[in-house]
């Protein structure tokens, strides 16, 4: 559960530290208020959500198990504990 909610926040984050490091790079100030104005941070931040929103359709599409496949929960066998498959 870790992993698909680490994966959208670095989306999230990843316009953001892109444009602070284009910042770094084009020697700008990086804490300068006119580098982060309202303007850019809203297209920054409607770039992380069409990230997120993009990720969110591939692991749908591609993600998970095959259609028509059905789950076997876990169970005991003969004593012994049969963890839960996909066939």
């Amino acid at each position: 559960m870790i992993r698909p909610v680490l994966t959208e926040i670095v989306l999230f984050a990843l316009p953001f530290v892109l444009y602070a490091a284009f910042l770094v790079a084009t020697r700008t100030h990086l804490l300068d208020p006119e580098s982060w104005s309202v303007t850019r941070l809203i297209w920054l931040t409607a770039a992380a959500f069409l990230l997120m929103i993009g990720s969110f359709v591939v692991f749908a599409q591609f993600g998970g198990v095959p259609i028509g496949s059905t789950y076997i929960p876990a169970h005991i066998e003969g004593g012994k504990l049969v963890p839960g498959t996909v066939k």
